[in-house]
């Protein structure tokens, strides 16, 4: 039907059809030379909605460009940690497990891990560089390196077994327990359990080198300290989580009773 208005055709007036029917008009009245916006205007109209909102695909478009890539240098670093525990476990075993020269490379292999580990998540929080990738990997990455230096140090008979039982457990019996109460709220990392961190870092990677003298005897006392400071962080993190618990449920019962009905 010529002639028909496009309010008359079924569509509102500025609405979809009426930016198509301008985006036409624009269009030939650029390729006629006259003054009239030329084929961009026809692009913007074609793009929005005639009521000046954005239209919902520029919006997808537009968070799929503000989110962070995962193949970032935080994720980077998080996955170099990762292929260096198989490459740390090899060294550590290589030769029997007794060589001097092969446990010198495995404590590098175990210090860039750990050093990648103080780096990668500080990146991502300051550069805006979170992705979910990171906030599974980056936990699995700590402990699988930590795990793997305890496991092959107690199996070589450098490490009692019960320390090795108290670290991992602790760190496990943690990350379950950030779990069952996440519903409540978050944890948040204290200053005791970044100190522990630290000191088991220091301790295993001194347990891994074949030291001898006093400092052999230096790193039996570092690990001592690091083993406290795991029991005792742990337990603060259980209080914590029974806190958050508590106040978490009193709040939903204080929600409850002042909601209608």
């Amino acid at each position: 039907m010529t002639g028909v208005p496009a309010s008359a055709a079924g569509g509102p007036p500025g609405g979809r059809g009426a930016a198509s029917s301008r985006a036409g008009a624009d269009g030939a009245s650029g390729a006629a030379g006259t003054s009239g916006p030329g084929p961009g205007a026809a692009d913007r109209a074609a793009q929005e909605p005639g009521d000046g909102r954005p239209a919902r695909g520029g919006k997808i478009a537009a968070a799929a460009v503000n989110q962070a890539s995962v193949w970032n240098v935080a994720n980077l670093l998080t996955m170099l940690r990762l292929l260096l525990v198989p490459a740390f476990v090899l060294l550590m075993l290589a030769n029997g497990g007794y060589d001097p020269a092969w446990r010198s490379f495995a404590w590098a292999a175990f210090a860039i891990a750990m050093i990648t580990d103080l780096f990668d998540g500080h990146l991502a929080r300051t550069y805006d560089l979170v992705t979910d990738f990171g906030k599974i990997a980056d936990p699995i990455a700590d402990k699988a390196i930590m795990g793997a230096a305890l496991i092959c140090l107690s199996g070589l008979g450098d490490l009692p077994w019960w320390v090795t039982g108290v670290i991992l457990g602790r760190e496990l019996g943690i990350t379950l327990l950030r779990f069952l109460v996440i519903r409540y709220g978050v944890i948040p990392a204290s200053r005791g359990g970044k100190l522990k961190t630290l000191t088991q870092g220091v301790a295993v990677g001194m347990y891994v080198l074949a030291l001898t003298g006093w400092l052999a005897s230096l790193r039996f006392w570092v690990m001592a300290v690091a083993v406290v400071l795991t029991v005792v962080t742990g337990l603060d993190y259980v209080r914590q989580a029974i806190v958050l618990r508590r106040r978490g449920i009193a709040e939903r019962r204080a929600a409850l009773e002042e909601s209608p009905g």
